[in-house]
C-alpha cells in the first residue's frame, strides 16, 4: 500500500464491517453543512450535490442529510465549522497532512497534537510538509460508470491531467483551478460523481518497516476516530508482505 492515505483506504484495510457508522455520518454531515453555506439547493450547488451523493453512498438517512443542510442556514446548533489543516511527521518519518472541520480549534489542535506525540510523531508549522505534496483536483466515479478507455478519453477532453482506473473505480486528476469545470463536464456525461474535492498527492513516498507501519496505522485509526478529522494524506509506502503480517 503506497501513496496518500485517506480514510477510504484505511477502512478498506480494516474491513467495511469495522467502520463506525455514527462517526462516518458525523463527518459526512459536516461536509454537507459546509458545502450548503454556498446554497441549499443541490441542483445549483455542485459541492453540496457531491456531498449528498457521498452520504447516500454510505446509506446515511435522508433525515440526517436534511438536518445537516438546515444547519448551514442557522436552522440548527453547531453550524459554524472552520476548515483547518495540520502538518507533521508520523512514525518512520512519514509526512502527514490532517484536514479537519471543527467548531473548536483549540480542542481539535490539542487532540491531533496528542495523537501524534503518543504515536511516534510530531506536529510542525503550516507548510512544514505541504511542499512534499501536489495540490490537485480529484473526481471519483465507481468502476461501473464506464470502461477505462471511455473514462480516460472523456476526462482528458474535459481538461483532466490524469486518470487512474481500477477495481475501486476511476480517479480523475486535474489542476485545482479546473476542478469545477472538469467535474461539470464529466457530470453532464456520466451523472454526479461520488466524490469531487481538492486532494493532496505525495511527490515521493517513504518506505516504512513493520514496526513503524504498525504504529503509523494506529495513528491513522486514532485520527479516524476523531469526529473533527475529515481526511489524512501521507507519503508512506508499506510492502505487501508487511501489510499481510499486520492484517493477520
Amino acid at each position: 500500500m503506497a501513496g496518500h492515505s485517506q480514510f477510504k483506504n484505511i477502512m478498506y484495510r480494516k474491513g467495511a464491517q469495522d467502520a463506525k457508522r455514527a462517526k462516518v455520518f458525523a463527518k459526512l454531515a459536516r461536509e454537507i453543512t459546509v458545502a450548503a453555506r454556498a446554497g441549499d439547493d443541490p441542483t445549483m450547488n455542485a459541492a453540496l450535490r457531491t456531498a449528498i451523493v457521498a452520504a447516500r453512498a454510505q446509506n446515511m438517512p435522508k433525515d440526517n442529510i436534511e438536518r445537516a443542510i438546515k444547519k448551514a442556514s442557522g436552522g440548527g446548533e453547531g453550524s459554524s465549522y472552520d476548515e483547518v489543516r495540520y502538518e507533521g511527521y508520523g512514525p518512520g518519518g512519514v509526512a502527514m497532512i490532517v484536514e479537519a472541520l471543527t467548531d473548536n480549534r483549540n480542542r481539535t489542535a490539542a487532540e491531533v497534537r496528542t495523537a501524534f506525540s503518543k504515536n511516534g510523531g510530531s506536529l510542525g508549522e503550516t507548510g512544514s510538509v505541504a511542499f512534499m505534496f501536489d495540490r490537485v483536483g480529484l473526481i471519483h466515479y465507481v468502476a461501473e460508470t464506464a470502461d477505462a478507455d471511455t473514462m480516460f478519453e472523456a476526462a482528458l477532453e474535459a481538461g483532466a491531467t490524469d486518470v487512474e482506473s481500477g477495481e475501486e473505480g476511476h480517479e480523475i486528476l486535474c489542476a485545482p483551478d479546473d476542478l469545477s469545470a472538469v467535474r461539470d463536464a464529466l457530470e453532464s456525461r456520466f451523472g454526479t460523481a461520488d466524490a469531487a474535492r481538492l486532494d493532496w498527492r505525495p511527490q515521493n513516498t517513504v518506505p516504512v518497516d513493520e514496526d513503524a507501519a504498525g504504529t503509523l496505522f494506529k495513528l491513522f485509526d486514532i485520527l479516524d476516530d476523531n469526529d473533527d478529522v475529515q481526511r489524512v494524506s501521507a507519503n508512506y509506502d508499506v510492502s505487501d508482505e508487511i501489510m499481510e503480517k499486520l492484517s493477520g
